[in-house]
């Protein structure tokens, strides 16, 4: 699993040119799956997201989880974070997650973290969608197998 984690002041997604949601102040979280993933692995990451520190406190330290700033959460599928482009210049996604499988585990990351409490927006996997966002920082975290 990869996971890339952009914290937000807000964001907006859409799907072939249709709205389908926003985000005030959170992460934008861009997820891919890998073809050895499964639900532990799932939930791995969500709790391992869910638990980062990187809201600042009333100090200006990064010390506050998405929780603590009653955040929201864009999850957006994207196999792409498996490419590899080791060899000629057209990216391989031979890593990746077969498609179906896919999908299963990012709707199940999806539910895991609306049980968690957390207001999560998605995409459409498969889709092409647009996705705005103000980064806030930046700010960005990659979560990938050395997590493990």
């Amino acid at each position: 699993m990869r996971l890339v984690i952009q914290r937000v002041k807000r964001a907006e997604v859409a799907v072939f040119g249709e709205y389908r949601g926003r985000i005030g102040q959170g992460y934008v979280a861009l997820l891919g799956v890998g073809e050895e993933d499964d639900e532990q692995t799932a939930r791995l990451y969500a709790d391992k997201m869910l638990k980062l520190r990187i809201f600042a406190d009333e100090n200006g330290k990064t010390n506050r989880a998405l929780a603590d700033v009653g955040g929201g959460l864009m999850l957006i599928s994207q196999f792409t974070l498996y490419a590899d482009c080791r060899k000629g210049n057209r990216p391989s996604f031979t890593k990746a997650g077969e498609p179906k499988r896919a999908k299963e585990l990012y709707e199940f990351f999806a539910a895991y973290l609306r049980e968690k409490g957390v207001d999560v927006v998605t995409g459409e996997f498969g889709a092409h969608m647009e996705i705005s966002l103000v980064n806030d920082g930046p700010f960005t975290i990659v979560l990938d197998e050395s997590l493990l």
